[in-house]
């Protein structure tokens, strides 16, 4: 397995040119220093300062995340397929307790 390369981005103070509105943004480095519309007026903005920088894993590769999700489409219902009824329903209801944080019905609080 390859080690997975870490990107960074940078929470930056943003100015607007035209309606001086003042909005803070995260952003790649390499972003340019005016730019990026205003989020209010459309004009380009200004980046006056970076507050903070954050680092982000890069993100997955979408052709194998495609591979995946076909197995797991085919998984499911084949599994499903394989239990009985009374096995699904129990499966379900452990879920749903779980899920919930209920305890068990036979039980009073």
């Amino acid at each position: 397995m390859g080690t997975r390369a870490a990107t960074y981005e940078l929470q930056v103070r943003r100015l607007c040119l035209v309606c001086e509105y003042v909005e803070y943004v995260w952003e790649p480095p390499e972003t340019d220093e005016i730019g990026t519309p205003c989020s209010r007026c459309r004009a380009p903005t200004e980046r006056v300062a970076i507050v903070e920088r954050r680092r982000v894993r890069r993100g997955q590769n979408s052709h194998a995340a495609a591979l995946g999700r076909l197995g797991g489409l085919k998984g499911g219902p084949a599994r499903a397929s394989k239990l009985s009824a009374r096995r699904r329903r129990a499966i379900a209801r452990a879920a749903a307790r779980v899920r919930w944080n209920r305890p068990d019905s036979d039980e009073k609080r």
